[in-house]
């Protein structure tokens, strides 16, 4: 089942950031190498799997969930490549955190508006003003 779970899960991150979980396998692997596995099987492999919601959808959720944290810039950034990568647009993930300024307050959007703007400056990905 455990392989299973994990295959899913990199099947998942395969669509969304293979180069961000890579990466988070490496730095994890000199302290905690099963923390990568970890995230692989459950949140990819459990939750990202299961029916009901999209991966696009689940990444917007992410991105809005993320940005009322204030504290997850490099996840939340992590999560904007995500979203695009699975067919969110920029004017999307914008609105998301836009409307995150009334549940989490005005820092906490300003914050995630700045963390997506990098992204997509990384990008070169246009956004409708």
């Amino acid at each position: 089942m455990s392989k299973d779970r994990y295959q899913k899960g990199l099947e998942n991150l395969k669509k969304m950031n293979p180069e961000s979980y890579q990466n988070l396998e490496e730095v994890l692997n000199g302290i905690a190498p099963d923390m990568a596995r970890y995230i692989a099987e459950f949140p990819y492999g459990d939750i990202y799997s299961r029916p009901g919601l999209d991966l696009k959808t689940r990444e917007l959720v992410t991105v809005a969930s993320l940005t009322t944290l204030g504290s997850a810039t490099a996840e939340l950034k992590t999560h904007v490549h995500g979203a695009l990568n699975v067919g969110c647009t920029p004017q999307e993930i914008v609105e998301v955190i836009i409307q995150m300024a009334v549940y989490a307050g005005f820092p906490a959007a300003i914050n995630g508006l700045m963390a997506a703007k990098e992204v997509l400056e990384e990008r070169g990905e246009e956004f409708e003003k």
